[in-house]
């Protein structure tokens, strides 16, 4: 046996009376539908519920998975310290199941277990799901910040561990959609809230899978989606898999939205290798982007690449444009894979003795010596694009509202310390985000006296 049923469910405090009070009855169609997921793993009687939620710990490069033999939560934080669950982990299957991440490098173990107690994302579908999950086996596990492909391939461990054991398995990926669908949301508004939701719910009802993993990073973040790594990684346990996909509901009346939807394994199906797929899709979408690459972001893949393959420096092309051999400037290079950022260095004033020898060394150090992120290897190298940022001289300014963080770049300094921050970074909306932001690379504290400058830049991609 493997996967014999996976569900997508919401976890929002609100649908539990003993927090909602009535308002529960403004999601009477989600309730409803998690009334349906239940009789449906009454029907599938597994004997493992494998959870995934977003708010269990969570790393940057790592998975953590739940240890110990049992834990339990409440909604102490949500007001309502009487609403527990308690659990008894799957400590056979959570066995199979590190044995197999490690023999596929996926990273993720039970090391790091910051808070035991269960999440509100793993307490709030168990307690909805009554009976169907009572007394059975659990296995949870949390999200990272590794990429689509991680999760989708960490799913497929699921499967396999499920495989392995002869278990009937059933997956529940607990996630919410955007948090942004209502200007008077707790959240606020954004077009992509409604984008996404209407997407991501196409997606669920017809199974289109590889769907989930190919949105992009800036999008997701602007629309303040929760669930979709829960969702990615579920797709991953029925990688390979005929499916028949229900939404169950959607709904969103106070700015959040909230879905349910039932997939049930229907046979073998080897076209919908999506991990496979997506692969590809991101193979081909490099080498497009890298045709239409402007001779700056040219220039620094060329050097980045020729270290990392050689350990040697590129040379300066002498085929480059005047402006790149003639003109002095500072120049950030920022590198991106799959969307996210992958390393950014620059100069702020000049120290080579052009902006193409300044592209040259600032695309090797973003690569190699950001040290936010391990060194780029050589298998990431196809996956990777370039933008340069070339800075005009920065200028003074006395307050924050001289700024527009989508037009100027920020300097803010206290003595020796120095933080920048460029323009037009998706998410920073505001001069005082950007302002704090570029204090903190710094460790320039709110009660030093900072100054400020602007500096406006020319990008090329």
């Amino acid at each position: 046996m493997s996967i014999t049923g996976a569900f997508i469910v919401p976890h929002p405090p609100i649908l539990l009376s003993e927090i909602g009070r009535g308002e529960e009855k403004t999601l009477q169609a989600t309730l409803d539908a998690f009334l349906e997921v239940s009789s449906r793993i009454q029907a599938l009687e597994p004997e493992t519920i494998v959870l995934v939620s977003p708010h269990a710990v969570s790393y940057a490069d790592y998975f953590h998975i739940s240890p110990g033999k049992s834990e339990r939560g409440d909604m102490a934080k949500f007001g309502a310290g009487q609403v527990s669950v308690e659990v008894l982990y799957d400590t056979v299957f959570r066995d199979m199941l590190l044995e197999t991440v490690a023999a596929m490098s996926v990273p993720a173990g039970i090391q790091g277990s910051r808070d035991p107690s269960l999440d509100h994302g793993t307490l709030i579908p168990l307690r909805l799901l009554g009976e169907a999950v009572n007394g059975r086996l659990l296995v949870r596990l949390g999200l990272s910040g590794l990429s689509p492909l991680i999760h989708y391939k960490l799913g497929k461990c699921i499967a396999l561990a499920a495989e392995r054991l002869k278990r009937k398995t059933v997956l529940i990926a607990s996630g919410d959609l955007s948090h942004k669908l209502r200007h008077d949301g707790p959240y606020g508004y954004a077009p992509e809230g409604p984008q996404f939701d209407k997407k991501v719910t196409e997606a669920m009802a017809e199974g289109r899978f590889l769907d989930f993993l190919k949105f992009e990073p800036e999008f997701t973040e602007a629309a303040a989606e929760c669930g979709l790594k829960s969702f990615i990684i579920m797709a991953g346990a029925l990688d390979k898999k005929s499916v028949l996909s229900e939404l169950l509901s959607y709904e969103g009346p106070f700015g959040v939205g909230y879905a349910v939807a039932a997939f049930a394994p229907a046979g073998e199906a080897q076209e919908r290798n999506f991990g496979e797929q997506y692969s590809y899709w991101r193979l081909e979408s490099a080498k497009a982007k890298h045709a239409l690459e402007g001779e700056y972001a040219s220039l620094a893949r060329l050097s980045l690449e020729t270290y990392v393959r050689t350990g040697k420096k590129a040379k300066l092309p002498e085929n480059l444009p005047e402006q790149m051999l003639n003109t002095k400037a500072g120049v950030f290079v920022t590198i991106k894979k799959e969307g996210r950022l992958r390393g950014c260095i620059g100069t702020i004033s000049p120290v080579k003795e052009c902006v193409g020898a300044e592209i040259l060394t600032n695309a090797i150090s973003a690569g190699l010596d950001d040290t936010r992120f391990d060194p780029v290897t050589e298998d990431e190298l196809n996956e990777l694009s370039y933008s340069v940022d070339v800075l005009e001289a920065p200028e003074p300014i006395s307050t924050e509202a001289e700024l527009d963080p989508k037009t100027y770049g920020v300097i803010v300094s206290a003595g020796y310390r120095r933080g920048l921050l460029l323009p037009n970074i998706a998410g920073i909306d505001t001069a005082q985000e950007q302002v704090a932001i570029a204090k903190r690379k710094a460790g320039i504290r709110d009660e030093d006296k900072a100054k400020l400058e602007r500096f406006n830049v020319t990008r090329h991609t």
